[in-house]
């Protein structure tokens, strides 16, 4: 794949259209049980298939000495990043929160300099500004008057989690990139659905559930397809290409869920969110063209 860019490039589109699709089901499902029950059942299911995928597999646990640095990425990529934006979810458009958690990339682009010590071209960054412009354009105007303080308090929960997200990025890079993909997406998401399961019982304990054809259906999308195929794929991506390239390359997520959810929810598609869409696709195209040299991390000694 490092030599092959094609097929870097097929797995983003097929990891951001399925993660697109997702969040018209995440939305959904809060019809039938409460957000962090939702994700305890999604995350729940989404570790039984990687955990069987290891087993079969015969990867075999990860080193004890790395235990730790997994239950860190854990936390900060599925405990906080999924609470956050399930709970969240209940004030805010399916369309307009996958918009909100795909600022990800400024905020891991910001971490990949400072931390990692990755180069950012020209080329990227000016991919980067017009793609931000374009979610900017996408969420209106109205992110900078006075709306429903409960509207807020969603977003702004959105938002803490695409920081989030990004920390899991840049700890990945720093601590678990020797291991394998399969066993890393496995062991981060048992430990981050344990966190999840926490927060479901404090939270939710006693609260009402409808598993239906239709709810089991969301449930086994998002937890066998957007969990624990994409993630792993996210991982493996993660190891061959730099990061900015490959998180600026996730916000097409956004494009889709919005486009999904005025398809399927019938969420308002207003000419901001169209032009908005065209300047993130825009500026994917820029980064990719013009920002092609390959960032370079800090040797271990550099890094710390």
């Amino acid at each position: 794949m490092r030599r092959n860019k094609w097929s870097a490039g097929l797995l983003i589109l097929l990891i951001t259209l399925i993660w697109g699709y997702a969040w018209v089901f995440m939305k959904a499902s809060l019809n039938f049980m409460g957000p962090f029950t939702f994700s305890a059942f999604r995350f729940g299911t989404g570790t039984a298939t990687l955990l069987i995928a290891v087993w079969l597999l015969k990867s075999g646990k990860p080193p004890r000495s790395m235990w730790k640095h997994l239950i860190v990425v854990g936390v900060l990529q599925t405990t906080i990043v999924f609470t956050f934006v399930m709970y969240g979810m209940q004030f805010v458009d399916a369309g307009k929160s996958s918009v909100l958690l795909y600022s990800m990339p400024l905020w891991s682009s910001i971490f990949a300099v400072k931390i990692l010590g990755e180069k950012i071209t020209p080329g990227k960054v000016l991919g980067l500004a017009v793609g931000m412009a374009g979610l900017i354009t996408i969420l209106g105007w109205d992110i900078f008057f006075v709306q429903d303080p409960a509207i807020i308090f969603g977003e702004m929960l959105i938002i803490v989690a695409a920081v989030s997200w990004a920390g899991a990025n840049v700890y990945y890079r720093m601590k678990l990139e020797g291991m394998t993909q399969l066993q890393v997406s496995a062991y981060q998401m048992l430990f981050g659905t344990l966190g999840i399961f926490i927060a479901t019982l404090f939270a939710e304990w006693g609260g009402p559930v409808k598993l239906n054809g239709e709810s089991i259906f969301y449930i086994l999308f998002t937890g066998v397809l957007a969990s624990a195929l994409c993630f792993t794929v996210w991982f493996v991506l993660l190891s061959v290409i730099d990061m900015i390239t490959a998180t600026l390359s996730t916000l097409l997520v956004p494009v889709f869920g919005l486009f999904f959810g005025w398809l399927i929810l019938d969420e308002e598609l207003t000419a901001s969110i169209l032009i908005g869409s065209v300047m993130i696709i825009a500026g994917i195209g820029v980064a990719q063209v013009i920002g092609k040299e390959k960032a370079e991390p800090k040797s271990d000694a550099e890094s710390g």
